[in-house]
């Protein structure tokens, strides 16, 4: 049996996040100081002590959450706990950066720069109002894609997170969206709700933001991860960095594929699933995909302790 290190994605934020940690190990504060350089700004100041409003921009979230896994597993990583502890790595949506980022395929500066533009690019790609996404909870995959299918009518409406056996994520018009949202609950949904985002992300809508992409991932150097990570749109373990680039591009459009993810790392004999970062989101999810799982949230200075312990132990 195995350890999996996995990192959370977009509405995982929250300010202060990864502010004690920084306090606390002197490796996790030097991830905070770097990113800022990469960015030419302190993105730490709005996370510690910004408005939440501003923090949840696409732009500052994405870098701002990568930032904070990054931070945990560095601390992890002072109290001798080491990403080749971990049998695989994968991350929700941006959290992949993490993951690869963590498995040293990315420099850190280069993901901060990454995810800040593609935090951009995503935002720029269609108007505001003009999209929308909503989680549909109780029914499965299969009928959330029909339910989408029914409802696109001409616009673009499709399922764009498969997170849990009951919860996925729709994502296209917001007028298609509304009326799938309708329309699920027809079905049978136990709810369907719009969600607060900005964009209507991992659908064919992105396409522009999928191009910048492209364009800006041709510029970075991709190594050979120390890590296997499991891509989102593969849902299985990917190694080679010319695949990992056009995976990345790729993820703009494609859904995320977490539900089967984690069940082909627990096939692989994961059976022990940290998620390292902000939130506890993917912990509910592995929970509810692969309930014979064990989960560790490391997020927190005691968190770290509580991880070494239980190795130790």
């Amino acid at each position: 049996m195995s350890r999996a290190f996995i990192f959370p994605g977009q509405g995982a934020q929250t300010i202060g996040m990864g502010r004690d940690l920084a306090e606390a190990y002197p490796a996790a504060r030097a991830v905070f100081d770097e990113v800022d350089e990469a960015l030419g700004e302190k993105l730490s100041t709005l996370i510690w002590e910004g408005e939440a409003e501003t923090l949840t921009l696409t732009e500052n979230a994405q870098p701002a959450l990568m930032a904070t896994s990054i931070a945990a597993l560095r601390a992890l990583e002072a109290e001798g706990v080491k990403v080749t502890d971990a049998a695989f790595v994968a991350g929700h949506s941006l959290g992949e950066y993490s993951a690869l980022t963590a498995a040293g395929s990315l420099s850190l500066a280069d993901a901060a720069r990454l995810l800040r533009a593609r935090g951009r690019a995503m935002q720029a790609a269609v108007p505001v109002g003009e999209g929308a996404m909503a989680a549909v909870l109780g029914l499965d995959l299969d009928a959330v894609r029909q339910v989408a299918a029914d409802a696109a009518q001409g616009q673009i409406c499709a399922a764009a997170n498969d997170n849990d056996p009951a919860q996925v994520v729709i994502s296209g018009h917001k007028a298609a969206v509304e009326r799938a949202v309708a329309l699920a609950k027809a079905a049978g949904a136990k709810r369907a709700m719009l969600l607060p985002v900005s964009a209507p992300f991992h659908c064919a809508l992105m396409a522009p933001a999928a191009d910048a992409m492209e364009e800006e991932l041709a510029r970075v150097t991709i190594a050979a991860p120390a890590v296997p990570v499991v891509a989102n749109v593969r849902a299985e373990a990917v190694s080679d960095p010319d695949t990992i680039r056009a995976l990345l591009v790729e993820q703009i459009c494609g859904a995320v594929r977490w539900r089967e993810s984690v069940a082909w790392m627990a096939a692989q004999d994961v059976d022990s699933f940290w998620e390292i970062g902000a939130g506890k989101a993917l912990s509910g999810m592995v929970r509810r995909i692969h309930k014979p799982a064990t989960v560790r949230n490391i997020g927190a200075p005691a968190d770290v302790t509580g991880a070494v312990d239980s190795l130790n132990g």
